[in-house]
């Protein structure tokens, strides 16, 4: 079993900035991608940026494309999440993800949750105005 340890919410004003990170309990895991998601109160889970871990390939949902960056660090088995000019409605748990490994010749729709199989238990952060 795959556990997912993240770190780095707390709380920022709006137009800051934060740097989530997350990492595998398991060394030697390489999973086809890894995400992140967010979930606000009352609202269901959305796909924010995704990685492919063989080739750095990224996704992201519009809201945050030019204020996040999602990068690999296969060496250390962890995946970051730099949030730039922080809005309150950034405002969630937001919850990293991987898949278990396998290849594809085809395109992988990364946003959906489905895709994923092991996730965190997440990490707040919060946006004050």
């Amino acid at each position: 079993q795959v556990q997912l340890l993240e770190s780095g919410g707390g709380l920022v004003q709006a137009g800051g900035s934060l740097r989530l990170s997350c990492t595998t309990s398991r060394r030697t895991f390489s999973p086809y991608a890894m995400a992140w998601f967010l979930q606000a109160p009352g609202k269901e889970r959305e796909f924010v940026a995704a990685v492919v871990w063989s080739s750095g390939t990224t996704d992201y949902a519009d809201s945050v494309k030019g204020r996040f960056t999602i990068s690999a660090d296969n060496a250390q088995n962890s995946v970051h999440l730099q949030m730039n000019s922080l809005e309150p409605e950034d405002a969630a748990v937001y919850y990293c993800a991987a898949t278990r490994p396998f290849s594809s010749q085809y395109p992988v729709l990364l946003t959906t949750a489905h895709l994923y199989d092991y996730w965190g238990r997440g990490t707040q952060v919060t946006v004050s105005t």
